[in-house]
């Protein structure tokens, strides 16, 4: 669907999403037109509140507060049917038009507002609340537009997989830009995994060069590398929970994001000096593969045992 075609308000939430994600901007493409539209608005809905935290003058908090609880304001009052603004007005039509239910968008709003309190985590059982926050619940936003036939018990099963997939979205983000966000003074990565492996949270904000030349950080990124992988594996069979046309879009995500491990890998563990990318080839054949792509059918067993 061309941008010229699409009411105003969705071209400025389309406008967001081709400037700023890649990934999904490729992967959008192998969406029905409607559905297309509404992932164009749910992304532009998530980006400009992350923005609103990133620009992280933190010697101005309690304006950034301001400026996040009238975010949050302008959604209470969309969800109410009185929307203002191309984004809001889009993601109203978005929440009528597929029943997307209003916990998720409002979680975001919290997951992002941590951005404010904290950018250290003690342990991943903290680290994976955050990714709940700022990406499970974006993974749950998505089922709804994507659908899912069977019913409403399976999509919680699709939710819970989606959520899962988001998770490691955000790992694998974290991972990707240690050394931009250090630039910020910002750690995210797990001070006890750190410390497995004799590191801590001061050195990943200081010693740059010096620290990705050593073993113990190599080892340290290849445990989470690791990790994440563990989380795509595990999220995988819900993609044979969604709507046939959504599924292919749902795995170019997965295994566009999951192609960054590799290409941190790749780097030889280096995300401090250097942000890992997926080149422009890579990402076109993420995007055949994609098109080419046939769920398996739904393990039932599997999903009980999910349940």
């Amino acid at each position: 669907m061309s941008t010229t075609a699409l009411p105003p308000d969705a071209v400025e939430c389309a406008r967001i999403t081709l400037a700023h994600a890649r990934t999904f901007s490729l992967a959008s493409r192998l969406l029905p037109a409607n559905k297309r539209r509404a992932a164009y608005a749910l992304y532009a809905f998530c980006r400009v509140a992350d923005d609103l935290v990133d620009q992280a003058d933190h010697d101005h908090l309690p304006a950034l507060r301001a400026q996040l609880a009238e975010y949050r304001a302008q959604l209470d009052a969309a969800l109410a049917g009185q929307p203002s603004g191309p984004i809001f007005r889009e993601l109203a039509w978005v929440t009528r038009t597929f029943d997307v239910a209003p916990a998720p968008l409002f979680e975001l709003l919290d997951g992002v507002g941590r951005d404010l309190e904290a950018h250290r985590y003690e342990s991943w059982i903290e680290l994976e609340a955050y990714c709940e926050g700022v990406a499970s619940s974006v993974g749950e936003m998505c089922t709804y537009v994507f659908g899912v036939p069977a019913g409403s018990a399976v999509r919680q099963q699709a939710i819970r997989y989606a959520r899962t997939l988001g998770t490691a979205m955000q790992l694998t983000n974290i991972l990707r830009d240690v050394g931009e966000d250090a630039q910020r003074g910002r750690c995210y990565l797990p001070a006890e995994d750190l410390a497995r492996f004799g590191l801590t949270p001061e050195a990943v904000l200081t010693r740059g060069k010096a620290l990705v030349d050593t073993d113990a950080w190599r080892e340290h990124m290849a445990f989470q590398v690791q990790r994440a992988r563990g989380l795509y594996t595990a999220a995988m069979p819900g993609i044979a929970l969604l709507a046939p046309d959504a599924q292919r879009c749902a795995a170019a995500c997965a295994n566009g994001y999951a192609g960054i491990l590799g290409a941190i890998e790749a780097q030889r563990y280096d995300t401090i000096t250097s942000r890992a990318r997926i080149g422009r080839l890579a990402r076109v054949g993420i995007l055949w593969n994609a098109w080419r792509y046939r769920a398996p059918a739904p393990d039932r067993a599997a999903q009980v045992r999910f349940a």
